[in-house]
């Protein structure tokens, strides 16, 4: 059993908005745009948006009929490596199946060897590379497109 409480928002309040908008921010670093409240907003009431009750990470799920895509799992850096991400995917994939999604894939940078590890752990696996997909600084770096039955 976790010791992170998590919650599936179906209507966050603008100042919660604010806050996950800046967990985003400071997860993607400096070289990536977080998304703003107003992104996350829009996402989370066309699709699932999950997160820890002290907004400290969420995951922002898109949902078309059985296929789910994670879009973003985002954790508060000084919050990492401590479950919390682990924590987040597990009721993600909870709520996707609950939604009755069959199977879900996300785009993860070939070099993010956590969260690559992270997924990994949850069962998913490679299904397609987009080569050169994001643009980190002058550097381009490849998308692994990967998938999981739910």
């Amino acid at each position: 059993m976790s010791d992170f409480a998590i919650e599936t928002d179906v209507a966050p309040t603008p100042d919660r908005l604010q806050r996950l908008a800046k967990v985003h921010e400071t997860a993607f670093g400096p070289l990536e745009r977080g998304w703003s409240a107003t992104e996350i907003g829009n996402l989370a009431k066309a699709g699932l948006l999950v997160s820890a009750k002290d907004d400290s990470g969420f995951a922002l799920l898109s949902l078309a009929a059985d296929e789910v895509e994670l879009l973003t799992l985002a954790v508060a850096p000084e919050r990492r490596r401590a479950g919390l991400g682990a924590t987040i995917l597990d009721a993600a994939l909870i709520a996707a199946a609950a939604s009755g999604g069959a199977a879900i894939h996300l785009e993860v940078a070939a070099d993010n060897a956590p969260a690559l590890a992270l997924y990994r752990n949850a069962g998913f696996t490679q299904t397609g590379r987009r080569p050169r997909y994001y643009l980190r600084g002058a550097s381009r770096i490849d998308a692994l497109v990967l998938s999981r039955n739910l």
